[in-house]
């Protein structure tokens, strides 16, 4: 009977992935690269006293700034929205780069949001207002951070630390699109624009992953 349970889970799991995968919107195959080689993440400090890479993981960024009470609601939203759907996926995390010494603050916004919300996988890197900017540059995105070392965008980077969007044909207006980042104050384009892209990034590894090694085991996997 076990035998025969494994067999059926091994069979409707990879399908299953596939229905959801194929969800997106717009149908691509491929996230365009907007950026290559993207600074790694400064060495700064965290919770956890372990380091935070980009490298081998898919990877959404984002940049709070000095008052994240401010921005206490969009975290929510982000948790929301992305992180709930995607934290079951190895190799996925969210990152928010953060000035050093609002440490405290952030943990009094996080407690408060963790009543409501599964927050535990959820990455802080705390850095100088140098680092941020230094970071941020490399991304070479036109949007400039606010005062605050902070913006309400949020940045797809996947393993090989390129950063993803939109850059081509819009199938359904017909005129050209380009999206570097993601609005986060923004409901509805995290829940669909940039819901839709993460789906089209992780199809791309697990196809590429099938393609080279095969699906493995029963887990969800990038």
């Amino acid at each position: 009977m076990k035998r025969k349970l494994v067999l059926i889970l091994l069979l409707i799991l990879p399908l299953s992935a596939y229905i959801y995968f194929s969800l997106a919107k717009h149908n691509s195959l491929f996230l365009p690269v907007i950026t290559k080689n993207v600074n790694e993440l400064p060495a700064g400090s965290t919770f956890d006293g372990k380091p935070v890479t980009l490298k081998g993981n898919i990877s959404i960024v984002g940049f709070l700034g000095d008052d994240i009470t401010k921005k206490k609601e969009t975290v929510f939203n982000i948790n929301e929205k992305i992180n709930n759907k995607y934290k079951g996926f190895n190799d996925f995390q969210i990152v928010m780069v953060m000035p050093e010494g609002e440490q405290e603050e952030v943990k009094k916004v996080m407690a408060d949001i963790k009543v409501m919300a599964d927050i535990s996988n959820w990455k802080f890197l705390f850095v100088s207002p140098e680092q941020i900017a230094e970071f941020y540059n490399s991304l070479k995105t036109e949007k400039p951070l606010d005062a605050d070392n902070g913006t309400y965008s949020l940045f797809i980077i996947d393993k090989e630390r390129s950063l993803r969007g939109r850059n081509g044909k819009d199938k359904k207006t017909g005129k050209h699109e380009f999206k570097d980042s993601y609005d986060s104050f923004q409901v509805s384009e995290m829940h669909n624009e940039m819901t839709d892209d993460i789906k089209i990034l992780l199809r791309e590894y697990r196809l590429a992953l099938k393609k080279n090694h095969g699906v493995k085991g029963v887990k969800r996997e990038i």
